[in-house]
């Protein structure tokens, strides 16, 4: 693969330098390369930040018209630098998908990710004012009754996959009823966001299906869902926060109907799929680490703060996010061109061994710990990290404390996708012990 021409984008002038072709020996627009082992994947990108730390790559074949291509952001330094420019790097235009989507199909499924200020902290503000300190003590609260329901209902079965039967289920649930949303609906939601996720991937999507549409039906029903939760929480408010949203309002301001099933979508989408991932990789890495399991059960909340930092770092649930140049500027000594699209690799940022002394091993004493499995610095920093890390402690605590030997006992089933490090299913064992 090499790239030998680039058009650059609006403002690029006629004596612009063009980007060299990228290395070959590591495709990031293949398919095949993030289907592959971790540790060729962990080797290709060691060698792009040491040897060509701001490739540029063509995009991967899409329904929609296609760009130029994109520079890959591999370095830890350089994701942060991008972060804490959205002046020179902006998210409207662009977010969570490389292709340019219209603006209202990406921001109907990206809600705040895919804008930038004002309208960005207008809506996060607006958001963030619906989770009081009492909701958030009451969510807190839930979780841990989640967990151990979740626990309570595989105790006594010796083996289950533990995607399934384990990680999905508590975000899935502790997301639900934060939310307001009714029992009977879970099942619909995690099919739905596994569409939306999964669309690449032929379990969840037929290869030969029309993906945009199969997108687009998936988020019109939860949007719908989210519709109909609305109006009824408007004639009868809970203590939820699709309650707090519809009938509160910030200095005068509400979210619009489109704006709040768009958040609704983020949410079930972004808040279950991410968490799930980082407590299925959280037990394949204890199992592929025995010391560092035994560590941890040997005295579970003195690591458990730094445990599930590495977990996340080691996991990096969401392998990138997208930016735009807004003008003609430079990263890492690069002439970068207004429209030039730059996907910040999360995934090669949190094995940058110039942050982090021997970045390949898991370590759940690792402090200091600056991964970007949340994002980086600036206005897009994950607005749910404090709950994913709750659930994620939450989760093992429950795990390690009542079936001490949970262990993976096969091959996880990875997601096909480039943007989510995906596990959706994985076999698990453990001596089987009493529920409630």
């Amino acid at each position: 693969m090499t790239v030998t021409e680039h058009s650059g984008g609006a403002g690029e002038s006629a004596g612009r330098q063009r980007p060299k072709a990228a290395p070959d020996w590591v495709n990031l627009s293949d398919m095949d390369f993030w289907a592959g082992p971790f540790g060729e994947r962990e080797d290709g990108f060691a060698r792009l930040r040491a040897e060509w730390p701001l490739p540029y790559y063509p995009e991967p074949p899409s329904p929609l018209p296609g760009g130029p291509g994109y520079w890959a952001v591999t370095r830890h330094a350089d994701l942060l630098e991008v972060s804490r420019r959205p002046e020179d790097f902006c998210s409207g235009r662009g977010a969570t998908h490389i292709p340019d989507f219209p603006t209202e199909f990406a921001e109907f499924f990206g809600s705040m990710i895919e804008m930038d200020d004002p309208r960005h902290h207008r809506l996060r503000r607006i958001v963030s004012r619906a989770f009081t300190p009492r909701m958030i003590k009451k969510f807190e609260q839930d979780v841990e009754t989640a967990a151990a329901a979740v626990v309570d209902d595989v105790a006594a079965l010796g083996s289950c996959d533990f995607v399934t039967e384990i990680a999905a289920r508590l975000p899935l649930k502790v997301i639900c009823d934060m939310m307001g949303v009714p029992v009977k609906d879970y099942g619909f939601i995690l099919d739905r966001t596994n569409t939306i996720i999964g669309v690449a991937d032929p379990e969840y999507v037929p290869e030969d299906a029309d993906h945009i549409t199969v997108l687009l039906t998936a988020g019109a029903e939860l949007a719908a869902l989210l519709t109909e939760l609305g109006a009824y929480r408007v004639e009868n408010p809970a203590d939820d926060v699709i309650s707090a949203l519809v009938n509160g309002n910030v200095d005068g301001e509400r979210l619009t109907a489109d704006e709040l099933a768009s958040f609704f979508i983020l949410l079930v989408v972004a808040g279950n799929e991410t968490t799930r991932n980082a407590i299925s990789h959280g037990l394949r890495l204890l199992t592929e680490n025995p010391d560092q399991r035994a560590l941890w059960l040997g005295d579970f909340e003195r690591y458990a703060p730094t445990a599930v930092e590495e977990i996340v770092r080691v996991a990096s649930p969401v392998v990138w996010m997208r930016r735009t140049a807004t003008r003609d500027t430079v990263l890492a000594d690069q002439a970068v061109s207004e429209g030039d699209k730059l996907l910040m690799y999360y995934w090669s940022a949190n094995r940058d061994g110039a942050v982090f002394p021997e970045p390949r091993r898991f370590d759940i004493t690792r402090d200091p710990n600056p991964h970007v499995g949340y994002g980086g610095a600036g206005p897009h920093f994950c607005l749910g990290a404090h709950l994913a890390r709750r659930e994620i402690t939450i989760m093992f605590r429950e795990l390690l404390g009542r079936l001490p030997d949970i262990h993976m006992a096969g091959e996880p089933q990875r997601l096909r996708s480039s943007f989510i490090n995906g596990i959706k299913h994985m076999p698990c064992a453990f001596a089987p012990a009493p529920g409630v």
